[in-house]
């Protein structure tokens, strides 16, 4: 397989690759087997799992000043919208996701007044919402199975507030069947709380995709969005 270096610190001897299949590649210093490593260079490689062994350093023809000129300016300075709320692959920094997260929420509100064809499209910009979370987790480092996170803490919250209703209604039914405001309380507070403590959760793992540092150089899912 071929692919190109991305990164090599000389002081550990370990770099990474981006292999032409699109995968992120460890090696070592000594799986190179003729050349000098250096980002931007060109390697014919065996992958092994998730590292690269057997490296060699492929050699290309210097190319003309004219020709390296477009790639002088960086791409990461534009938002790529085709594959923003589309791909899982790669990753996407702050301002982006900010600016991301705030149209999908805005979609949301909009198709929210619409009754049924609003909540299908809702369905449909749960995707969207994914793509663009594992991205900012990918640019942190993260993993991006960590987009549960808030999934779990609703689905949970439903289901223990449901439970809470269905036994504080037992516990309280004379006074419910007498109207008691005592008893509507019991029944109606272990709600307030949940949903609270839901809140909490999805308003912490927002804050923490947006303000959340970025992680230096390459990573494992790219490079870095930034350029640096």
């Amino acid at each position: 397989m071929r692919g190109e270096i991305l990164t090599f610190d000389e002081t550990t001897a370990s770099g990474l690759i981006s292999g032409d299949d699109g995968a992120r590649y460890a090696f070592d210093g000594s799986d190179v087997q003729s050349g000098a490593p250096a980002a931007g260079k060109r390697v014919d490689f065996v992958a092994v799992d998730d590292r690269a062994a057997q490296i060699m350093i492929l050699v290309t023809a210097p190319q003309p000043a004219a020709a390296l000129a477009p790639a002088a300016a960086p791409a990461t300075d534009g938002i790529d919208w085709q594959k923003l709320f589309i791909d899982f692959n790669g990753r996407i920094r702050r301002t982006h996701f900010g600016i991301a997260w705030l149209i999908l929420f805005a979609v949301n509100f909009i198709v929210g007044l619409i009754p049924l064809i609003g909540g299908l499209i809702s369905l449909l910009l749960i995707w969207p919402g994914l793509a663009i979370a594992v991205k900012r987790l990918h640019d942190m480092g993260q993993t991006g199975w960590l987009a549960a996170i808030p999934w779990a803490a609703n689905i949970f919250g439903v289901i223990a507030a449901f439970s809470m209703v269905g036994v504080s209604t037992l516990l309280n039914l004379e006074g419910l069947e007498n109207e008691d405001p005592a008893a509507v309380l019991a029944v109606i507070g272990p709600i307030f709380g949940v949903v609270s403590i839901v809140i909490l959760i999805n308003l912490g793992f927002l804050l923490w995709l947006v303000f959340g540092p970025s992680q230096p150089g390459a990573n494992r899912f790219g490079p870095n969005p930034k350029g640096e």
